[in-house]
């Protein structure tokens, strides 16, 4: 009798799948907190503040990859050559600019302080997540 029953089960569940196009489908992985929009103000002292944008995105296979903008001298997608993001610390890269970046984020997720090196200078830079 169980035998039957199971069967029975199994029967039914492919009807469903077959007339109701029901598929079992994989829930997507959260995104990393580390994905989106980060903005912040460099301020070199005698120089003019220069306000940064940096987009972080993830592939499906959880690398990450971005870009840079520097709307104060529209200037953008600046690309990031080297990117790494382990909780709560951020490193990234951009050959074209020859900077860097090192932070940490806030339990949040909404903020990231760290030090910006271009150059020979290493300049505070705290990062806000934009939506």
């Amino acid at each position: 009798m169980k035998r039957h029953q199971a069967s029975f089960g199994l029967c039914i569940g492919s009807v469903l799948i077959l007339v109701l196009g029901i598929v079992p489908t994989r829930v997507a992985a959260e995104p990393s907190p580390i994905v989106g929009n980060w903005e912040g103000t460099l301020d070199p002292g005698a120089q003019p503040k220069k306000r940064i944008v940096v987009h972080i995105a993830e592939a499906q296979d959880g690398n990450l990859s971005g870009t840079i903008d520097y709307p104060d001298e529209s200037a953008s997608g600046a690309l990031i050559t080297a990117i790494s993001y382990k909780e709560p610390a951020l490193h990234f890269e951009s050959n074209s600019s020859q900077i860097s970046y090192d932070g940490t984020m806030n339990k949040e997720n909404s903020e990231i302080v760290g030090t910006w090196k271009q150059g020979g200078s290493p300049l505070r830079l705290t990062l806000k997540k934009t939506p």
